[in-house]
């Protein structure tokens, strides 16, 4: 039986040449078609994208792959994803510095400074109780349990109210004892019994 002649090739030689030839053109359109589909995932977060690409490469043999290399993002997902893992991580640490820097002039301070060095200016209030560093927006001393100034001043109040018995002193007898004058029972406001005039 004669061999198959390609291309009108008459010669076997010269027709197992161009056979290995092909054959080594359709293994490299498919190496390069699998090569396009695992490089597009590695690039391409969508897969709709990533089939059009090798279909692309499938359907035009080795124009398809040039054109995606073409066209292809510049970056893997991977790294994309590490740079914005790096990009996150150093505005945190970019927000942890202004926090440590004078709001007036840009002086370095540590979180547990009252006043800055440089310009002299006032950053946090200091407890009554501890002298700690306090938040404005703080309720309480989160080191000895001390209200604020605000809340201590609400604080001094209220008990007064509950040993009335709930009720509000009469004002004419605060104003008595704001003047000086007497109470209930002739004593002064004062507390201690003035001598007679003599």
């Amino acid at each position: 039986m004669p061999p198959v002649a390609i291309f009108g090739i008459e010669n076997d030689t010269l027709s197992l040449v161009v056979g290995l030839l092909l054959l080594f053109l359709a293994a490299l359109w498919l190496a390069l078609a699998f090569y396009t589909y695992t490089d597009a995932r590695r690039r391409i977060a969508d897969p709709m994208l990533v089939g059009t690409a090798t279909v692309a490469a499938l359907i035009f043999p080795f124009i398809g792959t040039v054109v995606y290399m073409i066209v292809r993002p510049p970056e893997y997902l991977e790294d994309v994803h590490e740079r914005e893992i790096e990009i996150q991580a150093a505005e945190a640490r970019l927000a942890q510095l202004r926090g440590e820097v004078c709001p007036y002039c840009d002086f370095h301070v540590e979180k547990d400074f009252l006043r800055c060095p440089s310009c002299l200016r006032r950053l946090r209030e200091p407890c009554r109780s501890c002298g700690k560093p306090l938040d404005p927006r703080w309720k309480i001393c989160p080191f000895c349990e001390a209200e604020v100034a605000g809340a201590q001043g609400r604080a001094r109040t209220r008990p007064s109210a509950r040993a009335s018995g709930g009720r509000p002193r009469p004002a004419s007898a605060a104003s008595r004892s704001a003047s000086g004058g007497t109470v209930e029972g002739g004593a002064p406001a004062g507390g201690a019994v003035r001598p007679p005039a003599g």
